[in-house]
């Protein structure tokens, strides 16, 4: 079981060319600029317009390619980061994607591409049909399903071009949906080479989260609500007017990929602004939850980060709260630019509502607006790792005294008939029985969920270190792959390297090794490459086999 997806349609729970640290260093450390002096977004994608024209053939864009800006990112002191979709006579090309690094007056400084393949093919006319993709796609579908009963099974082709798994190829990306016997939603995501019909990939596509509130799991907490006649609906203005609605056990029906109907949201009302029971027989109680871990997630990425809002804009999401029937899981939708709650069956997993699970999930969707991390492979990997390491230090963020700060994920929601006390563990991410401990070759052909436990354990060590101790009341312990002793520097300086990492120099095809690289630009772009935290990076990386 691997509860607690990311849904690009509608999973937690459940190489670029170089840069080097030092010349970003005074970015973050010296600013320069002031406010007025610094360039906006718009001066920013002027410079990268004529960087781009100057830079063509050292980029790999040709005449038969097109550019979208995807994201914007300028450090104090100007310098800029502008990160690029790429698409081949109108195709999206998976693993074109590049982040363009100029200084503040607009000079180009260099860049991260997702790949360096040069991408021309001979045709982009497929030899294989769309239904025939869709039919392969469907069966891949049931293959992972195999003894359940799949209903409203549809399959919808999209031509693409592949630069993520060798030589660019024509292929056809095919997103199949269906429902299980439940009525909850199960998706498969098939790449399949255009021409010879091949299976290249397949992944998951559910990557697969004033007034106040008594809450499952955090007690009673405060809430930022909007009056509305004589009540009050359980919506944010502070936050960008995100919300919490009631999905009423439904679920979405789509079709070819495409949603028909979504299970509504209604917008929870309450008469005296004082919400909930702390029981989950109250439906606005797993409301509270929800709406709770959207506004400390928000909260730790403005307050820490300066991200407003999980794409940066200001703009609030939502949470649909008892989604189908005993679902065991939790998604953020792209597509809706939303969080969805099942209620667990109530033996292995109840309301998967808790403050980590709301981080994680919401964290999927910074993922989809920056490095956009592909959900399969080591990318796939690095993308759950993100989340859990982010739905952390969300948790610690609250400093909630019923909910403490600890490295288990969904603690709170696991019930007996899980087998443990929690979903992972990233001081020893092996102690679920499934994740890896330690890099080897074979880390990528694990599920998400179980490969992303390289980059938790890593990021467990570069905060806390190796060896006991006891946080938010939980016993940890984590051992390194090499017999090494590594001294942690704390979880605000992972937390601003990770962020760092993610959204400036990772890319959609970032892998291990490519993770490391990443993050070591990130702690010379932050404090040096002679600093301390350069060297912990470093050594964190070595201890959970990564060098």
């Amino acid at each position: 079981m691997s509860p607690i997806r990311h849904v690009r349609r509608p999973r937690l729970v459940t190489a670029g060319v170089a840069v080097t640290g030092t010349a970003l260093l005074a970015a973050v450390l010296s600013p320069t600029a002031g406010a007025a002096d610094r360039p906006t977004r718009a001066t920013a994608l002027s410079h990268a317009a004529s960087v781009l024209a100057e830079h063509a053939t050292a980029l790999g864009l040709t005449a038969a390619q097109d550019t979208e800006v995807r994201d914007v990112i300028v450090d104090k002191d100007g310098t800029q980061h502008i990160r690029y979709d790429r698409t081949y006579h109108r195709l999206p090309v998976l693993g074109g994607d590049f982040v363009l690094h100029l200084d503040p007056d607009g000079t180009y400084r260099g860049a991260d591409r997702a790949t360096e393949a040069r991408i021309d093919l001979p045709t982009v006319t497929p030899k294989l049909t769309a239904p025939k993709a869709a039919d392969l796609a469907a069966s891949a579908l049931r293959a992972a399903h195999l003894g359940e009963t799949l209903k409203r099974l549809t399959a919808k082709p999209r031509l693409v071009v592949d630069a993520l798994h060798g030589t660019p190829r024509l292929a056809w990306r095919t997103d199949a949906v269906a429902q299980d016997g439940l009525g909850n939603p199960v998706t498969r995501t098939v790449l399949t080479d255009a021409r010879t019909g091949a299976r290249i990939d397949a992944w998951d596509s559910v990557e697969t989260a004033s007034g106040d509130g008594r809450s499952l799991y955090g007690g009673t907490v405060p809430l930022e609500t909007t009056p509305t006649g004589s009540s009050y609906a359980l919506k944010d203005p502070t936050r960008g007017g995100t919300y919490t609605g009631d999905a009423g056990n439904r679920t979405d029906l789509c079709v070819l990929a495409v949603c028909l109907t979504r299970a509504p949201a209604t917008v929870f009302t309450d008469a005296d602004n004082h919400w909930g029971t702390g029981s989950a027989a109250d439906r606005s109680t797993a409301a509270v939850d929800a709406q709770y871990g959207t506004d400390v997630t928000w909260d730790y990425y403005e307050d820490v980060h300066g991200r407003r809002g999980i794409a940066g804009d200001g703009k609030g999401s939502y949470n649909r709260v008892h989604y189908g029937n005993k679902y065991n899981n939790a998604f953020w939708d792209d597509s809706c630019f939303c969080m969805t709650y099942g209620d667990g069956d109530g033996t292995q997993l109840g309301p998967l509502v808790s403050l980590d699970v709301a981080g994680h999930e919401m964290t999927h969707g910074v993922t989809s607006k920056t490095a956009a991390l592909t959900y399969s492979g080591e990318s796939g990997g690095l993308n759950e790792a993100t989340s859990d390491i982010f739905g952390t230090l969300v948790e610690f963020h609250a400093a909630n005294p019923e909910d403490p700060g600890d490295y288990l994920i969904g603690e709170k929601i696991v019930r007996d008939g899980f087998g443990r006390d929690a979903l992972r563990y990233m001081d020893k991410p092996s102690k679920d029985g499934t994740s890896a401990d330690c890099w080897d070759t074979s880390v990528k052909d694990l599920d998400v969920h179980y490969s992303s436990g390289v980059a938790n354990h890593f990021a467990y060590l570069l905060a806390e270190g190796s060896g006991p101790k006891t946080l938010g009341g939980v016993a940890h312990n984590s051992p390194t792959c090499d017999g090494s002793t590594v001294t942690g520097i704390g979880r605000a300086k992972l937390g601003r390297i990770w962020y760092r990492a993610l959204t400036v120099h990772m890319t959609s095809s970032t892998d291990y090794a490519g993770a490391r690289t990443a993050t070591l630009k990130a702690a010379g772009d932050l404090y040096g490459e002679d600093g301390t935290e350069y060297k912990a990076v470093a050594a964190a990386w070595s201890a959970v086999g990564v060098s």
